[in-house]
């Protein structure tokens, strides 16, 4: 496991001695998991209480490793939150955590379990791990002591982490990451004094590790792919979809793409919080993917990956500086998705090219649909600002969508269905980012494999008529230096919580209910 920048020429040195005997594919498996949740207490359960609920999700999550073990997997990843679920606050989630040892300590729990004290769920999955021969990645929570020479140290004498951990196919623990960017309600864990930038090594390539939330942000996420060069992202998420742009298998996809890895995300399965959307993506295009908001099952993924992916270079704003802005007389028109003011121009036409400006963003589109139905109304949108609800991340997005109603005040509002066919599309903007990230929705949550491409000049296109209506094509752009160098107004602010106090956010890492 690396943890420090200072390590990552260490990356490269490494990766060549693996590469000598390494292996040119390898077999993922994904596990998206109906969770068996508590009951919501304010008072803790005994340990011995908790370790029966995790047990009663361990033995789902055993089934399902066998399964994708039986099937050839070499590793499978399981969900955040996956073996207690939520509902808990900082007391009530104590009786589920372990203390979790520092890989470099050389641990096989399945075989030396007390080594460390009692710790019953790492012994499980270790011999989970080791019993199926198999990488096994799983969500748990960390406590480690502390005292009053850390001035840092919780009034409880303890720090508690949202953990991932990693155990390899003879069962040892070879990777150990605490989560650094805990989602808003996630009050029952610490955030780790410093970002954490864990990596292991397989016989099929470098992996890296993070956490849901985390892959909105520049750490960890983008310091694994940039300075640590992995080939495959394992992705434990708890995710709940939030339209038009970040909806699990649409947004996890896209990263996939724009950052030029393999990824592979288990999400929970729980319909009733839009919680589902799992996947393998590769690079070019996604392999496997599930989303199910009808049932209450979960579902085990596989699929066969290059173990070292050939990563694309992009310029995302080559194309789209070098055309004039296309002329369309349209008048511009204001609309909000997930609570960023977007410009918007309205497609009346069945075909067009169409140019619709924010600040320094530009986004161009030409498209050409099937036929220009009269129920239905799409829209070019650009957004280059800073977001502040349930987070303070800078945007630049371009993007083609439908319109929940055929009223314009309607657009950027979440919908799910469409009956518009476009024959082609091309999207593409002049971005002051080189993290895009491209997604194609269409019709009921469903992406569009081998059905688009992105030139090395940026453009976002259609390689045939996609095969379903569209819902969505996105640039999704983040410009992580501007994250904090721009503070919202007060106003702003303000109107945000009074926003907030009104409505259930729509998204969720870890949801504390």
């Amino acid at each position: 496991m690396i943890t420090s920048k200072l390590l990552a020429y260490v990356a490269v040195s490494v990766l060549c001695v693996f590469r000598v005997s390494s292996r040119d594919t390898f077999i993922a498996a994904v596990y998206e998991h109906a969770v068996i949740l508590p009951n919501a207490t304010l008072i803790p359960v005994s340990h011995e209480v908790a370790l029966t609920l995790m047990n009663q999700n361990l033995d789902l999550l055993e089934a399902a490793v066998t399964s994708a073990a039986n099937q050839g997997a070499d590793i499978i990843v399981t969900p955040e939150d996956g073996i207690y679920g939520w509902n808990f606050n900082r007391e009530t989630i104590y009786p589920y955590l372990e203390d979790i040892p520092d890989p470099e300590v050389n641990w096989i729990p399945c075989i030396n379990p007390r080594r460390f004290g009692y710790t019953p769920v790492q012994e499980r999955l270790s011999c989970l791990a080791k019993d199926n021969s198999i990488y096994l990645v799983a969500n748990i929570g960390d406590k480690k002591p502390c005292n009053a020479s850390d001035s840092q140290c919780p009034p409880d004498g303890h720090y508690q982490y949202n953990t991932d951990v990693v155990f390899d196919s003879q069962g040892k623990l070879v990777a150990r990451y605490h989560k650094h960017n805990l989602f808003m309600n996630e009050n029952q864990f610490n955030v780790p004094k410093k970002p954490e930038v864990v990596t292991f090594d397989t016989v099929f390539g470098r992996f890296g590790i993070f956490t849901c939330f985390d892959i909105l942000f520049y750490d960890p996420a983008v310091t694994l792919v940039k300075d640590f060069h992995v080939d495959t992202i394992v992705f434990p998420t708890a995710w709940m979809n939030v339209l038009p742009h970040l909806s699990a298998i649409q947004f996890h996809s896209a990263w996939a793409m724009g950052m030029g890895v393999n990824f592979l995300a288990s999400n929970i399965h729980h319909p009733s919080n839009r919680m589902t959307g799992s996947g393998i993506y590769a690079p070019d295009s996604p392999q496997e993917f599930h989303y199910d908001m009808k049932t209450k099952k979960g579902k085990l993924l596989l699929s066969k990956l290059d173990s070292y992916p050939h990563r694309p270079v992009v310029n995302w704003t080559s194309y789209a500086s070098s055309i004039k802005g296309f002329s369309t007389g349209n008048q511009e028109f204001k609309g909000t998705a997930f609570f960023d003011e977007f410009t918007f121009l309205e497609l009346t036409r069945v075909t067009g090219n169409y140019t619709v400006c924010q600040k320094k963003l530009c986004c161009h589109l030409s498209y050409k649909m099937s036929e220009k139905r009269t129920d239905e109304v799409y829209a070019l949108g650009a957004f280059d600002g800073l977001h502040i609800v349930e987070g303070t991340y800078y945007l630049q997005i371009c993007t083609l969508l439908k319109c929940k109603t055929a009223d314009l005040n309607s657009c950027g509002g979440a919908v799910e269905t469409a009956s518009t066919w476009f024959e082609m599309f091309s999207l593409s903007g002049t971005f002051g980012t080189q993290y895009v990230f491209p997604e194609v929705l269409l019709s009921e949550n469903q992406l569009a494999p081998g059905e688009f491409q992105v030139s090395s000049d940026g453009r976002l296109f259609s390689v045939k008529p996609p095969s379903g209506p569209l819902l969505t094509v996105t640039l999704f752009g983040r410009v992580y230096e501007k994250d904090q160098t721009l503070n919202a107004s007060s106003d702003l602010r303000a109107q945000t919580l009074e926003i907030m106090l009104l409505v259930i956010i729509p998204i969720v890492c870890s949801l504390s209910w």
